[in-house]
């Protein structure tokens, strides 16, 4: 039976693709004549049928260019876009505020049904359905723009500058003395921890303080909890309020940053895992489980469900700044390495612990294939981690207010000793 259908699939290709083509511009179409059901005959521009059509005749000029010439589909555009633009004129004129919308609809549906012909059924049907949602969610992406603002939206920007345009510009490789520095790699990190204030900011505006903090502590533990304890210890000094939620936020993240750990450890050395396995189980849980009875009892007891934000939602200088002391680090640590050995490891891991663990477990764990022995690298990360909850408990409580510091500090304590005395028993 499925040799049977795979034939007559292969025999009859073209035809299944102008179904296609012809079912992609019905689903627009649909859409469309769903949304102006409303109107009178001779309002509408184009519906359901229209539509079909439309996407039909995409796939037969991708057809026709195949089969014929290579003119077919570019004259059929022009012919859609054409008519497209009759339409619409004519309707502006007794609409004062017509859309150009319904038209370049009919231009894409043309376009998809081409598409689905001579390129990529799959491709036409991802793009097909994102359209018609497109469509459908009229009301509600325009509600979203009413609601942006301006600082919003420039943070956004500056986001998609640093990401999408300036990351790829920069060589993936290594530089410097030693090979030590990966322009990519350092970035990418400014670009993680930049994303979390602006994550940060949109999660507790959208989903409320308690919604918003888990989801940003989550967040944050993929990428930088000391970030996330910076940001969550200045909004504290906003909103004192939030307290027990942003300590819990903390040890979340701080908690979620040990799994990571492991997790890039392992892609990058995979004879690790079974060293730092335990001692990153011992510090997760020892954080994790305080974390989740305080959030139980900070839950009930909070009030505030919307708070009111007025910071940047891109807080772009302390990415930047870790930027820097990342790239210090990787320096350092090659330095330290030649010149110390296991004992310049330590003190380099403690050191750099003070910043982030990100750079020193990356720089740990490749030195672990080459240059130093597995233990000494997982006892380096340990060391490292336990520094980074000392001073993120000193950011909580200098940066934040008293009460946030109290909250974080006896679960971190705890779980930075648990972590020392289990990778110390397995060396």
């Amino acid at each position: 039976m499925d040799s049977l259908t795979g034939q007559f699939l292969q025999e009859n290709q073209s035809l299944v693709l102008l179904t296609v083509s012809l079912l992609l511009g019905a689903l627009i179409g649909l859409e469309r004549g769903w949304s102006s059901r409303q109107k009178e005959a001779g309002e509408r521009i184009a519906g359901i049928r229209t539509h079909a059509l439309l996407g039909l005749l995409g796939g037969l000029a991708a057809l026709l260019s195949t089969e014929l010439t290579d003119w077919a589909f570019p004259t059929l555009l022009l012919a859609v876009t054409a008519v497209a633009l009759v339409a619409w004129r004519t309707r502006a004129q007794s609409v004062r505020n017509f859309s150009i919308t319904d038209s370049v609809g009919l231009l894409i549906t043309f376009c998809l049904g081409a598409v689905a012909v001579a390129v990529d059924v799959v491709v036409a049907t991802a793009a097909a359905v994102v359209t018609a949602m497109i469509l459908d969610n009229k009301e509600e992406i325009h509600g979203l723009l009413k609601k942006l603002e301006a600082r919003e939206l420039d943070a956004a920007f500056k986001l998609l500058l640093i990401s999408a345009v300036m990351l790829p510009l920069l060589p993936n490789e290594p530089l410097g003395p030693g090979g030590a520095l990966n322009p990519y790699q350092i970035w990418w990190m400014v670009v993680l921890i930049a994303s979390i204030s602006f994550v940060g900011y949109f999660a507790i505006r959208v989903g409320g303080a308690e919604k918003g903090i888990l989801f940003t502590s989550l967040f944050a533990g993929l990428s930088s909890s000391t970030a996330l304890t910076l940001h969550f210890a200045r909004q504290s000094r906003r909103l004192p309020e939030l307290d027990p939620m942003l300590a819990v936020g903390i040890l979340i993240a701080c908690g979620t940053m040990f799994p990571r750990v492991l997790l890039v450890a392992t892609a990058v050395h995979p004879p690790i895992f079974d060293a730092l396995l335990w001692p990153v189980v011992v510090m997760t849980v020892l954080l994790i489980v305080p974390a989740a009875f305080m959030w139980q009892h900070a839950r009930h007891r909070s009030t505030i469900k919307q708070p009111q934000l007025t910071q940047n939602p891109l807080d772009l200088n302390s990415a930047l700044l870790f930027g820097a002391l990342l790239t210090v680090i990787m320096l350092a640590g090659e330095w330290l390495r030649e010149w110390l050995g296991s004992a310049g490891i330590y003190l380099l891991a403690a050191s750099s612990g003070v910043a982030d663990v990100d750079a020193i477990n990356l720089s740990l764990t490749r030195m672990a294939r080459d240059s130093i022995d597995i233990h000494t690298a997982v006892l380096g990360i340990i060391i490292a981690s336990a520094v980074n909850n000392i001073v993120k408990t000193g950011i909580a409580g200098s940066i934040g207010t008293r009460r946030l510091g109290l909250h974080v500090a006896a679960p971190m304590i705890v779980s930075l000793a648990g972590g020392l005395l289990t990778a110390w028993l397995l060396i």
